[in-house]
């Protein structure tokens, strides 16, 4: 019975566009990828933003009165990330240890996992944003398994965030119709929950990170709460246009009629309602990002477009951005051979600019 859920999950989140390849429902550890087969694309990093005069144009203006479901609305939020929890233990090593834990966001107990390097710290930090899994079938601290193993073996504390509506998180009315936004305000209250911990984290120090949607959400977070942490990096990410996203995973799916239908009932479809899909779309408002981003793509992704993340790194240079695009030749979605050359080059990103 348990394979036949695991192969059902599996083919979900390949339809879906989920993230992770080796995820499984709760494991903590899961088979290292194998070892890279190509070389590291050569990739120059621009200097730390927060050390430079600003070359960014004025910031968006926020409307007035800005849509509830809206990156504007999210610009304005008062957050109340805190009250992180450790639960049980669920993994250790000579390297490490892994914890399930809840805190605040928006009024619901949020879950997720965090692992703990041995030692004194205090250790830099870095926030991840996992994948699209149906919540349906997603399990505590499933999706970027890998990386969160791999970061805390290289010396930082990594809190892994389920999203609402996921494994022990509150759910909400709204489920999926909120279109991310309610993931963006859990990623920015599990920052805020990480930073006010008693825990080994030094605070000064804390990067974002993010997979597929994953990656789609850390756009969110630093447009909405600019300066909220010191570094970004992203895997195989969805479009900064969330109607290039609708397009292709929720307006061609015959099987999404019901949300498509709620969407419009809510707030028009794309066609009919250009403002609103332009509110939730991290691009237009890339003129507030401040903090330096590291974008990783496989030219053979064929779930998320390399196109996506090639116009992405351009709309954000227009805007004064320090971002680096590192393109990987032959790497598919799920990067498997080069998994490890991504995770150097961030590593060596995150040193550079988490100071």
């Amino acid at each position: 019975m348990k394979g036949l859920v695991v192969a059902l999950l599996c083919s979900l989140c390949v339809l879906a566009g989920c993230t992770d390849p080796d995820a499984r429902p709760g494991e903590a550890s899961p088979n290292p990828a194998p070892e890279p087969t190509a070389s590291e694309p050569s990739a120059t990093d621009g200097p730390k933003r927060s050390d430079e005069p600003s070359q960014q144009s004025e910031p968006s203006e926020t409307p007035e009165e800005s849509h509830p479901v809206s990156l504007p609305a999210l610009m304005d939020k008062e957050y109340d990330g805190a009250r992180l929890r450790l639960g049980a233990e669920v993994y250790a090593s000579a390297t490490q240890r892994q914890y399930a834990v809840t805190y605040r966001s928006g009024g619901l107990t949020v879950s997720g996992r965090i692992a703990v390097p041995e030692g004194e710290g205090p250790f830099p930090a870095i926030v991840l944003a996992h994948g699209y899994i149906d919540p349906a079938y997603y399990v505590n601290g499933q999706g970027m398994t890998r990386e969160r193993e791999w970061f805390a073996d290289h010396g930082y504390v990594v809190l892994h965030v389920d999203y609402r509506n996921h494994a022990e998180s509150d759910d909400t009315r709204i489920g999926e119709a909120d279109l991310r936004m309610g993931y963006t305000e859990d990623v920015v209250n599990a920052v805020l929950a990480l930073r006010s911990w008693d825990g080994p984290v030094d605070e000064e120090r804390v990067a974002v990170g993010g997979r597929s949607m994953g990656g789609g959400v850390v756009y969110n977070v630093l447009v909405a709460q600019p300066g909220l942490v010191d570094a970004a990096v992203v895997w195989a990410p969805v479009s900064s246009d969330a109607v290039d996203n609708y397009d292709r995973w929720i307006g061609s799916d015959p099987g999404r009629s019901d949300l498509v239908a709620e969407l419009d009932r809510r707030y028009g479809l794309p066609d009919e309602a250009p403002e609103f899909w332009s509110g939730i779309s991290a691009r237009t408002y890339f003129d507030r990002v401040a903090e330096p981003v590291l974008i990783h793509h496989g030219t053979a992704d064929d779930t998320c477009p390399l196109r996506w993340s090639r116009e992405t790194a351009r709309l954000m240079e227009r805007d004064g951005v320090d971002v680096t695009l590192t393109e990987y030749p032959g790497e598919g979605h799920a990067f498997g051979p080069q998994f490890y050359a991504s995770m150097e080059q961030a590593r060596r990103f995150l040193a550079r600019h988490l100071r």
